[in-house]
């Protein structure tokens, strides 16, 4: 059975990010705009209290607490994270995720705008690794 695609919900991204203080407010939009141009199938919306990026295209059923769509979730308490709640099945060559969680989530720490620079083509590909793994 295949779930139905969510939409993304931009708007409600969009009034978050611009309550944001800078130079906090510009980094992760800026981290928005790379994820967003990464692959089209990649929706947003605030979950867990901050933006968060989702696969939309169709995808095998499967349990709604096992959040297989989530991508990505920031956590911006007092610093940018990037959660990547099932990065572990990635095979990640560029070295960029880091942790080793016993529920699979792996980080990426970006402290400012020069460091989304250096890591945002490993963002990228690890992404597009993500999503060459998802069931259909």
């Amino acid at each position: 059975m295949i779930k139905p695609a969510p939409k993304s919900n931009t708007e409600q991204v969009t009034e978050y990010i611009q309550k944001l203080d800078n130079p906090t407010r510009e980094i992760v939009e800026a981290i928005r705009q790379t994820v967003l141009s990464t692959h089209a199938e990649i929706g947003e919306e605030i979950k867990w209290n901050a933006p968060s990026f989702l696969y939309t295209g169709e995808m095998k059923s499967f349990e709604p607490k096992e959040y297989k769509r989530y991508i990505i979730v920031m956590n911006l308490h007092k610093r940018i994270l990037l959660v990547f709640p099932s990065g572990a099945k990635v095979a990640d060559t560029t070295g960029l995720l880091t942790g080793d969680y016993a529920d699979g989530r792996r980080l990426v720490y970006i402290k400012d705008m020069d460091d989304l620079k250096i890591k945002e083509a490993g963002i990228r590909k690890v992404i597009l690794d993500w999503l060459a793994l998802v069931e259909k």
